[in-house]
């Protein structure tokens, strides 16, 4: 067994970093001093401008475009980035969607559009990625963006939050695996962020009242980045199979949110 203690990153992959989240990872990672491949798959516009953000720190950046529903050419895209980037030491899971659809309403399409983007996708692109680490002997870092509903649910997410718990189990797994070739797997787990998906794009989350949030507001992009970067970096060597809440002390409200629930709006989508 041989386990790689001198890791030095030189390239990443970020998936889905045309825009929140993705973009402020790729955009951290160029500060750290790593070549970027970024992916797309509907906004290239926006894929652009995060390239431009990531060559003006000085770094190379590669785009492409990514379906991570289209699990056959999935994994494809991967090598071919890390091939054009000369490898990929970090891997950052982040592509995803979601629906807000009671239970007994959600159809079976739109429940396998949401699993194959989040579980499916994240599991061909990360064992891409994996693969490419092991063959280099370098050890690696595999990341996954899940979401604080990788450890609670929420109502009108069935189809997200089993996939997010998917993806939480699959990196601790991959983590006992993949240890032995010095390659860690963490997950990172977003509160509410401002981001797109939340509807609120390129706001700032200060001046956003959360009374049910210890912080008292959402959370800002960067917040996110700056942890995976740090995931993503040597000092993060000792650190695997686990998944870190960035959520303002959202998870830690649990009964006392629950209790002090003034009515059942809660149970509507």
């Amino acid at each position: 067994m041989a386990v790689t203690e001198d890791f030095a990153p030189r390239t990443a992959i970020v998936t889905g970093s045309d825009s929140g989240i993705g973009r402020a990872t790729a955009v951290a990672l160029a500060e750290a001093g790593l070549d970027v491949g970024i992916t797309w798959f509907t906004d290239q516009a926006g894929a652009e401008e995060t390239a431009e953000e990531v060559r003006s720190h000085g770094r190379r950046a590669v785009v492409a475009r990514l379906d991570t529903t289209n699990l056959d050419d999935a994994g494809g895209v991967i090598d071919s980035m890390a091939d054009e980037l000369g490898g990929v030491d970090v891997f950052v899971a982040n592509s995803g969607s979601g629906a807000s659809v009671p239970f007994v309403e959600m159809s079976l399409e739109k429940w396998r559009e949401v699993v194959a983007t989040d579980l499916d996708g994240a599991f061909v692109t990360l064992q891409a990625a994996a693969r490419r680490m092991v063959a280099a002997g370098r050890g690696g870092r595999l990341i996954a963006v899940t979401s604080v509903h990788e450890h609670q649910p929420r109502v009108g997410s069935s189809a997200y939050d089993a996939a997010k718990h998917g993806l939480g189990g699959l990196m601790k797994t991959v983590a006992l695996e993949l240890g032995q070739h010095g390659i860690t797997a963490n997950c990172v787990a977003p509160g509410e962020i401002a981001t797109p998906m939340t509807g609120q794009t390129d706001e700032d989350p200060r001046g956003t009242d959360r009374p049910g949030v210890p912080l008292g507001r959402p959370g800002d992009a960067r917040e996110i980045a700056a942890v995976i970067a740090f995931l993503a970096s040597p000092a993060a060597s000792y650190l695997t199979g686990a998944s870190i809440p960035v959520d303002g002390g959202m998870l830690q409200m649990g009964p006392q949110a629950g209790s002090h629930l003034p009515d059942d709006e809660w149970r509507k989508v």
